[in-house]
């Protein structure tokens, strides 16, 4: 778990605890689609609205995913990073036949 990690579960512990996995999916559905509203309030489509805005809701989808990530002890850094090499293996020519 990283540092971030870790804070995140000292906050959550200090509310009372993780809550089941599928209500923190729900947590995460709920903050995805508030992101998604603000990312099309800032490009415009939806009204107006602002990067700080976007900043905080991007902020809430890695809150609710790292909860996931901790209750079932995954490091999220770790993960990224191999996610990383996955895209960089698997799409390495992807972009170069366009």
């Amino acid at each position: 778990m990283n540092d971030l990690q870790r804070e995140v579960d000292r906050i959550v512990m200090e509310f009372g605890g993780y809550w089941k996995p599928f209500e923190m999916l729900a947590a995460l559905m709920e903050e995805i689609g508030e992101l998604a509203d603000e990312l099309l309030k800032v490009e415009g489509v939806k009204g107006s609205g602002d990067r700080e805005r976007l900043k905080e809701e991007l902020g809430d989808v890695a809150f609710a995913l790292s909860c996931i990530a901790n209750y079932y002890d995954v490091d999220i850094t770790e993960a990224i990073r191999e996610t990383i090499e996955k895209y960089r293996e698997r799409d390495r020519d992807r972009w170069n036949n366009v």
